[in-house]
């Protein structure tokens, strides 16, 4: 007799169907599943492990700073503010790639400044040093050969060094005027020798010195636009004067107009929406889509708009960022900016013509 044994099912339990040819007693079995392990995988161990170890490290370079690098990071600032020049940074390996990265930050921050390598500085680019720039070299150990004909190039020339390093007496940082002294710290590899955990400590610091800097020197978001007018940064900086509808692209109804009136003007500047003004100019009110649908009724049409429409409506200055604007449209659930100055309209801005330019 062939025979079906069935396996129970649950909510921990499987169900299985076999068969056989022999005449046996029909039986249930019942087995429970195992249970999934939840222990952590290597992979997220080892990366929970290489951020807090670089973590670690972020907090002792701020201690420092808290302490006795206090002093030197201040002298730093002055020295870079005071050159008519650029500030050149150098370093080889991995503190090459990050010097490049901090240079690209001053930069684009308000300091000029280029990176350098120091292998083509011996071979011909010493000559892109010029009397009136600073240095600043990285080097971990502070003895890297490299930076040599650099380093010499600047006590020749009395240009300003200064030493970013973890070793306060390396040749480095005896050579420079100022040394930067990072903690030496733990690298996140396990091996200790992929430079990680000290890398970050350079990029924070390099972007410590680009921070500092400008807010010294009080630079302002329309200065940063110069220096990133591509990309959504770029489009962020665009402000509203550059964007607004004016002129006869304005939906304007005085003060009194029926509705009948302003549903016309609505639909002719295709804004969704109609200012309100005064006998002066000045805006007392927006007509909306929505407060159409609020006031939907027979007599909808013979109203007149300050019945209608909400008065103090949300309103922006030609010099608003479009950053600024669009985050006001967000939260405020609306479509369409009035752009004014003393009260009066002078412009438009559209949430369309927002993402057009790719502020979002």
């Amino acid at each position: 007799m062939r025979v079906t044994c069935l396996v129970l099912a649950g909510p921990n339990w499987s169900l299985v169907a076999t068969s056989c040819n022999k005449t046996v007693i029909p039986r249930v079995v019942i087995a429970q599943s195992m249970p999934q392990s939840t222990a952590p995988k290597p992979g997220s161990q080892s990366a929970v492990r290489t951020v807090t170890t670089e973590a670690d490290g972020l907090r002792a370079l701020a201690a420092l700073l808290e302490a006795e690098m206090a002093e030197p990071f201040e002298r730093v600032l002055d020295l870079i503010a005071e050159i008519t020049g650029r500030l050149i940074i150098t370093g080889v390996g991995k503190s090459g790639h990050i010097g490049a990265k901090i240079a690209a930050t001053f930069a684009s921050t308000g300091t000029p400044a280029f990176f350098v390598h120091p292998s083509e500085a011996n071979h011909g680019d010493l000559g892109m040093i010029g009397r009136d720039d600073a240095v600043l070299a990285m080097s971990w150990s502070g003895e890297t050969t490299e930076l040599k004909g650099i380093v010499a190039y600047t006590r020749r020339f009395k240009l300003p060094l200064i030493a970013m390093t973890s070793r306060p007496s390396s040749t480095l940082a005896r050579e420079a005027d100022v040394a930067l002294l990072l903690p030496r710290v733990a690298e996140a590899c396990p091996h200790g020798l992929a430079p990680t955990s000290s890398t970050t400590l350079q990029a924070a610091l390099g972007d410590a010195l680009a921070v500092a800097l400008l807010e010294r020197r009080g630079f302002t978001p329309g200065d940063f636009h110069v220096f990133h007018p591509g990309g959504q940064l770029g489009a962020s900086l665009v402000h509203v004067g550059d964007l607004m509808h004016v002129g006869e692209a304005l939906p304007l109804v005085a003060s009194g107009t029926t509705m009948a009136e302003a549903i016309i003007v609505m639909s002719r500047k295709s804004f969704g929406c109609a200012a309100v003004v005064d006998a002066g100019g000045c805006l007392i009110g927006i007509v909306t889509d929505g407060d159409l649908r609020r006031h939907l009724g027979p007599d909808l049409l013979a109203q007149t708009v300050d019945t209608v429409m909400t008065a103090n409506p949300k309103t922006i200055t030609p010099e608003t960022l479009a950053a600024k604007a669009l985050e006001m449209v967000n939260s405020s659930n609306i479509t369409a900016l009035m752009v004014v100055r003393d009260r009066r309209p002078v412009g438009i801005v559209h949430m369309h013509d927002l993402l057009r330019i790719g502020v979002a």
